[in-house]
């Protein structure tokens, strides 16, 4: 397999993170653009040695690189992964995938135009035991699931002069907290389930309406508390805060069906909780008595750690493969992934200010818009 070009477009942990996972899995880093000429040569010296500093336009028309990713502000996502896939280049783009819905969907229309891979690293999917969970709950002998549940908490913002760019709706969209790790919740419980959130109930909280470097007032939520009901019958609700002191990023969530639960923390990976009537355990990954999916993730012995790293080099084969030519790999997630937890975004901050539930579109394969609760309607 010829070796692919990447382009790295953003220099903060992120831009870090995916020039690791790309060299891990073989592909060249050619290039790196940043907010600034410095910031990229910096980034070159530091993390991707070999590779050039590029403006943005140069490096998204650079004849050598087959996949840009995109690592950049919010604000940035949707006028980038645009001219890339008009540029024919495959794409991989941070969440959320665009400030907005409309934005959303337009990416994900190009991208299923273009017949380019355009993915959203949605890399909680790729730990090992989120693959036997989701075996777990979806096996016939499983029975309906009844609730799914969960949080994910960070505490980054919890003290009042903590700042980021994400606090400014301009750069970070209406949303944030929810935009930003729920979308990753949502993903993942959908992923593990086969359920689709339907209808939600939310109440958001800004904790801090006044953030050092803030333009104004903030106006997006540090908290947001959010029931749901689901497509196939279950119920649940999931609380999402980055203003929780002592979590750093346990984004956790447990599934029960009628003969089992299973639980998962993103914070202790190599452990899965499963329940039953009869007794508990606690199953360590052993990729001798995983299913065949969760195996095939396990790369090492057990006993030996994974984690994010290895979580996201996993995801970004997946793409690289589908770059190359490769079967389309199930759980890869894609634009349209990105586009789905836009809509629920979108339907968590209308039922937050309605004070009513709402139901969330189904954007896929028809497009739908958000309405109040009752039937969604047909985009006009």
């Amino acid at each position: 397999m010829t070796q692919l070009g990447i382009g790295i477009v953003g220099t903060g942990m992120m831009g870090r993170i995916h020039a690791d996972a790309a060299r891990r899995v073989g592909a060249r880093v050619v290039a790196v653009a940043g907010s600034s000429r410095t910031s990229a040569e910096r980034a070159v010296r530091e993390w991707a040695g070999g590779s050039a500093a590029l403006e943005v336009e140069d490096l998204i028309t650079h004849p050598d690189i087959d996949v840009v990713h995109l690592c950049v502000p919010n604000h940035l996502h949707e006028p980038l992964a645009a001219r890339a896939l008009e540029a024919g280049k495959h794409v991989v783009c941070e969440k959320p995938l665009a400030l907005d819905l409309a934005g959303a969907r337009a990416l994900a229309g190009s991208a299923r135009t273009s017949g380019l891979t355009a993915a959203v690293p949605f890399i909680y999917r790729y730990h090992p035991l989120v693959a036997e969970a989701r075996a777990r709950v979806q096996a016939g002998s499983a029975g309906n699931i009844h609730l799914i549940h969960g949080s994910y908490l960070q505490d980054w913002l919890s003290n009042p002069e903590d700042t980021n760019w994400r606090v400014d709706a301009g750069k970070g969209g209406a949303s944030r907290a929810f935009a930003d790790i729920g979308s990753h919740w949502c993903d993942l419980v959908e992923w593990v389930s086969g359920h689709r959130i339907q209808e939600v109930s939310a109440l958001t909280k800004t904790a801090y309406a006044d953030r050092p470097g803030a333009a104004g007032a903030v106006s997006t939520e540090d908290i947001a508390s959010v029931a749901f009901r689901t497509d196939r019958g279950a119920v649940g609700s999931v609380v999402i805060s980055q203003v929780s002191p002592g979590r750093k990023n346990r984004l956790w969530f447990e599934i029960s069906t009628a003969n089992v639960s299973v639980g998962f923390d993103q914070e202790q990976p190599e452990t899965l909780w499963v329940g039953g009537r009869e007794g508990n355990r606690v199953l360590t990954r052993d990729p001798n008595i995983l299913s065949p999916e969760a195996a095939e993730l396990s790369t090492l012995p057990a006993g030996h750690p994974q984690g994010y790293h290895d979580a996201f080099r996993a995801f970004v084969a997946d793409v690289y493969a589908s770059v190359s030519g490769g079967a389309a790999v199930d759980r890869m997630p894609t634009f349209e992934d990105g586009l789905r937890t836009a809509a629920i975004t979108e339907a968590v901050l209308a039922s937050a200010e309605r004070g009513t539930w709402v139901r969330v579109g189904d954007f896929s394969p028809a497009l739908l818009t958000v309405s109040a609760a009752g039937a969604s309607q047909p985009e006009s």
